[in-house]
């Protein structure tokens, strides 16, 4: 019988596709490579939770926690391979060079199906999966359908908390407080910047293009306004030299998808988008 590896998260919110197996192919026709696995798991539940409420009703001071529920998510490899292969994939994936590796793999397909199902479902609010997000993680290997089932061969938990990495942003509490009294804003380009960031982690490399193109036009006009100030005129510069490359990028982006050359130009665009809202927080503008 063949083994099957897997990566397999719990996650604290419904992910938004019914619960079910969902078969991932790359081309209309051909093998499967992933089965994504979803099962909504029933944890504690309140007297009369999940019932409809078709109208208010009173509060009680200090009320006990909502009802939690948990989804889990599994994403089998649907290439069949040998014990002793599979040992050795559990052993690098649980070491410390691989671990991020394998858990970044596994999240790229998860998130294309959730992107599916977004656009699917016209609804934004669908969220993909970070690499932080899910309240436990396990890597294994089993048999066919019972490594869903939680009927593994061998598995390994990994541990959980942030990764180790820079601040996106400088002084992000400040910049909060600052936000919440009004005596900040937050720039449309500000906004642009994250949706492209995201675009690039996940690989969607046109859409990052489009939004990069974007992102640097609305920064040069929104940080016009400090242009005067040291720690931006040059950076204010430096990002007025780009437009045109981006400006290519994002039509390239239309006709299809980017050279690699294209890319690097799109990813350092973002990075100087990226390191002039630096240089803003950290002046204190």
């Amino acid at each position: 019988m063949g083994i099957f590896r897997f990566v397999q998260w719990e996650l604290a919110w419904p992910l938004g596709p019914d619960d079910g197996r969902y078969v991932l192919r790359d081309h209309a026709g051909g093998d499967a490579h992933h089965v994504l696995v979803v099962t909504t798991l029933e944890t504690t539940r309140r007297r009369g939770a999940g019932l409809a409420r078709r109208r208010a009703s009173p509060a009680a001071p200090e009320p006990e926690p909502a009802e939690v529920g948990i989804t889990r998510v599994t994403l089998v490899d649907a290439s069949p391979v040998e014990e002793a292969a599979a040992k050795d994939w559990l052993a690098r994936a649980t070491g410390k060079e691989d671990t991020y590796a394998v858990i970044d793999e596994a999240l790229t397909h998860l998130n294309r199906v959730l992107r599916a199902h977004r656009v699917a479902t016209a609804d934004f609010f669908v969220r993909e999966v970070g690499p932080d997000a899910a309240l436990v993680t396990r890597v294994g290997y089993g048999g066919g359908d019972h490594v869903a089932e939680g009927r593994w061969l061998e598995a390994s938990e990994l541990p959980t908390g942030k990764r180790p990495r820079r601040e996106a942003a400088l002084r992000p509490q400040e910049r909060l407080a600052a936000l919440l009294s009004a005596r900040d804003a937050v720039l449309a380009c500000e906004e642009m910047a994250l949706r492209a960031r995201g675009d690039l982690d996940l690989g969607h490399t046109r859409e990052a293009a489009l939004q990069v193109h974007l992102a640097l036009e609305a920064a040069v006009a929104e940080l016009s306004a400090w242009g005067d100030r040291p720690a931006l005129a040059a950076r204010l510069h430096d990002l007025d030299t780009r437009r045109d490359a981006l400006s290519a990028a994002a039509n390239e982006a239309l006709q299809g998808g980017l050279s690699a050359a294209t890319a690097d130009t799109v990813r350092d665009g973002l990075e100087k988008v990226e390191a002039a809202l630096r240089a803003r927080t950290a002046a204190g503008i």
